[in-house]
């Protein structure tokens, strides 16, 4: 039997079903997702999202239902980034601003300088001198380099001890994104341990914020 190729033309994705098979949609309450309290009391990843004066409501709204989708440790607003309850915000958020952490600082440096001081890798979405492209960005970084430990000396030198591999814990990760327009500020920049941007292949300088937060939170997730 030769292959189907308009199948293949028909599902780019290249997974393969049997002849006239038809997928099922799923419910909500077949996915088994976290209700907000279990949410709450769940481990969360060791990301916090920074918006630099994002203006749209509908923007931070997304952006709240993308923090949750991927379990962030917290959202920080900041400027004129409105916090919640607003009623723009639910319309995109669709609840995700009752379950996911939020601060609200009136100045995105002083946010950034206390996660510095906790010890945050402060990373910006921003095109700069010297960004690192998204597929090329290491997200995770150990606390401190590792030491290479010595081997065991064996009792009989018939056979080698190898020695064990301490588990290194990461460094958490801030991630900044900016103004719809004017991005992030250099202000906050300068205060940035590392710049990263979406490779992009059209006309257009930029995505949608909540576009970018979307993605970016995808592929340091995924980690």
């Amino acid at each position: 039997m030769g292959l189907n190729l308009q199948f293949f033309c028909d599902n780019p994705t290249g997974a393969i079903f049997a002849k006239n098979q038809i997928m099922r949609k799923l419910a909500n309450e077949e996915l088994g997702r976290l209700d907000i309290q279990g949410f709450r009391e769940s481990e969360k990843r060791p990301i916090v999202v920074i918006l630099d004066n994002v203006r749209s409501l509908n923007n931070i709204g997304s952006i709240f239902r993308s923090s949750d989708a991927f379990r962030i440790s917290r959202l920080i607003l900041c400027g004129i980034s409105t916090p919640p309850p607003h009623r723009d915000i639910h319309k995109t958020a669709l609840g995700a601003e009752n379950s996911v952490d939020w601060q609200y600082f009136e100045h995105a440096t002083d946010a950034v300088r206390e996660l510095k001081n906790q010890g945050y890798r402060i990373v910006a979405l921003e095109q700069t001198e010297g960004s690192i492209p998204l597929n090329e960005f290491q997200p995770f970084q150990p606390l401190q380099p590792l030491q290479p430990l010595q081997p065991l000396q064996p009792v009989q030198p018939v056979q080698q001890i190898q020695p064990i591999q301490p588990i290194q814990p990461i460094q958490p990760l801030a991630l900044i994104f900016g103004n719809e327009i004017h991005g992030v500020s250099q202000e906050v920049i300068d205060l940035c341990d590392a710049a990263v941007e979406i490779p992009q292949f059209g006309t257009k300088h930029s995505l949608n914020v909540a576009v970018s937060v979307g993605i970016v939170l995808w592929e340091v997730s995924i980690e």
